[in-house]
């Protein structure tokens, strides 16, 4: 079954072609950082405005370069939930009249399952593991026993951790887009130039729970607080000690979720996935089966969304004409004592 992905919940416009739910046959990504560069951050109203312009083309790329035409099309899907709800409408809306026209079916999807699948594409993975889902929205543990069969563990309480990357980056000007420039930086840097506090969360049931309010404080507005002397207050070293802090923090809970569980396969996604020190540190680990996703299919793409689409459109699952979309996605967030 030639399944055909898009993508447009945010700032990247994506469309793929994936065969069965495995095999990529293309994937293509027209990113607009370029575009929003000069904000510091992604603006709805020109990242929605920019689809509209780009889906038409990159949707037609993707075909091209899987050498299929849309009659060998069978089915399509689409992310519908979480995301900016401008950005979007425009995929899903393409989507429908897309799917309309050719005479296939359509299916919304939830984009954060999509990242959840996307090692899946490179990896044979068994059910039941535990997922680390850590994006610019999203911070989520969960055990993950089916393509759509999700238990949410613990989430963050206040901000997501790539959300912390990119305020604290844009705070000190270190780039755009921020995960990157950290990341980046820190390679030069030395993280024990800073002692940044991690959250205890004692309070209520947060045994999986994570918090970036205050390591971001803390890094912006308490920098001296928590400096060693005897080393420079670089931006080198503010990155590589604030991306050390921000890993510890998911490493933690993480450990939490391996051991009430007893699971050992841990399956990452989502654009944090694709940090460095959190790949070093996981691909340390000899006790544990830690999957992730290549580079590529750590941001948002058109191909996590076609191979889970593939599932459900196999299955017999459809979306209506009347599918909406929605900027958030009720099972990620925990309502907390």
């Amino acid at each position: 079954m030639n399944v055909l992905g898009i993508e447009s919940s945010c700032d990247e416009c994506s469309a793929s072609v994936v065969l069965d739910g495995k095999r990529v046959m293309s994937n293509v990504v027209a990113t607009q950082i370029e575009i929003h560069r000069p904000y510091s951050g992604v603006v709805p109203e020109i990242a929605s405005r920019t689809h509209t312009e780009w889906i038409l083309p990159v949707v037609k790329r993707a075909l091209s370069d899987a050498g299929v035409s849309e009659r060998e099309i069978d089915g399509i899907a689409v992310t519908s939930r979480p995301g900016l709800v401008g950005s979007l409408l425009v995929g899903l809306s393409f989507a429908k009249g897309y799917a309309y026209s050719l005479g296939v079916p359509f299916v919304g999807l939830d984009h954060m399952l999509a990242h959840l699948y996307a090692p899946q594409l490179e990896h044979d993975i068994e059910y039941p593991f535990v997922g680390l889902l850590v994006s610019g929205g999203h911070t989520i543990l969960c055990v993950a026993s089916g393509v759509d069969d999700v238990a949410v563990m613990g989430t963050t309480i206040d901000d997501a951790c790539g959300e912390a990357f990119d305020k604290v980056a844009k705070h000190y000007g270190f780039g755009f887009p921020g995960g990157v420039a950290i990341d980046r930086l820190a390679r030069g840097g030395d993280s024990r130039a800073f002692s940044f506090p991690l959250p205890s969360l004692h309070k209520g049931d947060h045994r999986y729970d994570v918090s970036y309010s205050g390591l971001k404080t803390a890094t912006i507005n308490q920098l001296d607080q928590f400096w060693n002397p005897g080393y420079e207050k670089s931006a080198e070293n503010i990155a590589a000690s604030f991306q050390k802090a921000a890993v510890e923090i998911l490493l933690s809970r993480l450990e939490k979720v391996v051991e009430d569980t007893g699971l050992k396969r841990v399956v990452a996604g989502g654009g944090v996935a694709a940090n460095s020190h959190l790949r070093e540190r996981l691909a340390a680990r000899s006790d544990l089966d830690v999957r992730f996703p290549s580079l590529k299919l750590c941001t948002d793409n058109g191909a996590m969304v076609a191979g889970l689409g593939y599932h459900y459109l196999a299955r017999g699952e459809r979306s209506g004409l009347g599918e909406n979309a929605s900027a958030r996605v009720a099972r990620f967030r925990r309502t907390y004592p």
